[in-house]
């Protein structure tokens, strides 16, 4: 890596919002009100999405910290809510008090989840709904856990990076599910790239390479309700296969594999072109996403990214990252190669915990702790990439910021119209964008 002088990660976070509009915040922030500053004790949480990963986030939460209990689960279904709530006080029964009026379901859910006395907030809904449910929190001065990805377009990204500002000023905390940020071979490796083990930085390659993921039919959701869901609802319990809801899978798997490259860099893209289409996803159950997306991004410093990501089966599957120096290679988990040599040899917590455990901390020490930062920037990295290989196009890093398009409904409503619907077969193929003709901005 370049022995050049490099801005701080917050500089450069701070940096990228030059094209976001400041806001002034209304009347002052009462810093003394925020929940749990040192000495508090227990930590109340509400679980906004109760899904796999709401599940599994809050479940991390509760097995790897001390003195905090679920008190409210959320969920736009209100199955999935009860469910949830039931499967988490048999598992951990009195960190788990959830009676039935904390059982909340609907587009408001969140909201009445923010508003029942919490001090901190899990949220794991489809990514559409971040900076919404991201900004009632803020605005509520809650403490955050939010998955990944954070926003699906660039006014979900302008929105988050706006709460982000609000959080800080707030002292509010934030942790974000990019859990490799806690996994020590990553950080310890990391380290040492950016302390030169590589000597000068080439390149540097990310792949999300995988067979893809579950697929939810409308005819097995209307035999489990009884009756034909509306579109809303369709595409709502099959939401990853919609880009407002999950971004693509560039968005909501790849987003990992990126942000290490931006950690690596302590910066994000500033160009991007490629190119990705739909060769097997087929049929009326697999929306509008793309199954293959190939990137070459471009740092400020001419730095090459390649990024990979494919839901093909039987193709040569790889989730990693590599970095490239002028000195040596690196897996950047674990292993260094070259003049450099060098392989971790420590144990650690599962990242997935361990995110919990330095976010619990820093509630409870009143510590500085903002995620959201690398969260919302490594979020539309993946973003960017989608513009690029959905027009064809080069994408300009500012331009998308400032002019990406708004991807999410008009209204939210189970009987409101989605922004992409079905032909009268039922499919979507008509949605899928098509380079040369999809516009970035």
């Amino acid at each position: 890596m370049s022995n050049a002088k490099k801005s701080s990660r917050r500089e450069f976070l701070e940096k990228s919002t030059a094209t976001v509009a400041g806001t002034a915040l209304a009347g002052s922030l009462n810093v003394a009100r925020n929940a749990h500053a040192a000495g508090d004790d227990q930590i109340k949480i509400a679980l906004i999405g109760c899904g796999g990963r709401g599940n599994g986030a809050a479940t991390n939460c509760l097995q790897s910290c001390d003195n905090v209990k679920l008190v409210a689960v959320a969920d736009a279904f209100e199955e999935k809510a009860k469910a949830s709530a039931d499967r988490l006080k048999k598992k951990f029964g009195d960190k788990v008090d959830v009676p039935q009026d904390r059982v909340f379901a609907g587009f408001d859910a969140y909201q009445k989840a923010i508003d029942s006395g919490i001090d901190m907030v899990i949220m794991a809904t489809s990514p559409g709904f971040r900076p919404i449910q991201y900004k009632a929190a803020i605005d509520a001065g809650k403490h955050v856990f939010m998955e990944k990805p954070c926003c699906v377009d660039a006014p979900g990204f302008r929105s988050l990076m706006e709460s982000n500002k609000k959080a800080d000023e707030k002292g509010l905390k934030v942790g974000v599910g990019l859990q490799r940020h806690h996994q020590l071979p990553y950080v310890e490796t990391i380290k040492r790239i950016k302390d030169g083990a590589l000597g000068k930085l080439e390149f540097l390659r990310a792949y999300w390479n995988g067979g893809g993921v579950w697929v939810r039919s409308r005819e097995a959701l209307a035999k489990h309700w009884g009756r034909t869901p509306t579109e809303m609802e369709y595409q709502m319990w099959n939401w990853y296969y919609f880009v407002w809801l999950s971004g693509d899978h560039i968005c909501e798997q790849h987003v990992h594999n990126l942000d290490i490259c931006n950690w690596i860099m302590d910066a994000h893209p500033v160009e991007a072109n490629g190119m990705g289409g739909r060769q097997v996803r087929k049929g009326p159950d697999v929306g509008q996403i793309y199954d293959h997306h190939f990137i070459e991004f471009t740092y400020a410093d001419g730095t090459k990214m390649f990024s990979q990501c494919r839901h093909i089966r039987n193709c040569w599957n790889s989730v990693c990252e590599a970095a490239h120096g002028t000195e040596g290679t690196s897996n950047c988990n674990g292993r260094i190669d070259g003049k450099n040599e060098w392989r971790f040899r420590g144990k650690g917590k599962s990242p997935m915990d361990q995110e919990h455990i330095d976010l619990n901390k820093a509630i409870r020490n009143n510590e500085k702790y903002n995620e959201g930062w690398y969260g919302a920037t490594s979020s539309f990295t993946a973003v960017f990439g989608r513009m690029a290989t959905y027009s064809g196009q080069v994408v300009k890093w500012d331009d998308a910021v400032a002019k990406g398009p708004n991807e999410m409904p008009e209204k939210f409503a189970f009987d409101a119209k989605p922004p992409v619907l079905p032909d009268a077969d039922g499919s979507y193929e008509h949605a899928v964008a098509m380079p040369g003709i999809y516009k970035p901005y």
